[in-house]
């Protein structure tokens, strides 16, 4: 039997949902970066980039090409990259809504 698209969809999210993961595939949206570039960006040890990059490829977002020593990285898709532009609209749209409601409490909170 096969697995129901909102489980995929579900577990795919959960791969997303790791702070370190987001911000290489942020990175990854603007260019190919050799894991020596990423490092830097993510301020993480190696050891835990790299466990992060693995579950990344798992998945199938980023592929890996050798060029000597160094290893780079890339997106799979330009939809990885559409996937987090839209998210960072709705969260722009969300946090604007925060913003005007607290600016409505402030606004109509009684005066000590």
């Amino acid at each position: 039997m096969s697995t129901p698209l909102y489980q995929l969809k579900a577990e795919f999210f959960k791969t997303l949902g790791h702070p370190v993961r987001i911000r290489v595939l942020e990175l990854l949206s603007v260019r190919e970066h050799a894991v020596a570039e990423l490092l830097p960006e993510v301020g993480v040890e190696a050891a835990s980039l790299s466990q992060q990059l693995a579950v990344l490829r798992k998945a199938n977002l980023v592929i890996t090409r050798r060029e000597g020593v160094n290893v780079y990285y890339r997106l799979t898709s330009d939809e990885v990259a559409e996937l987090l532009r839209v998210a960072r609209s709705i969260l722009s749209g969300v946090l604007q809504g925060q913003a005007e409601l607290l600016a409505d409490l402030r606004a109509t909170s009684p005066q000590r």
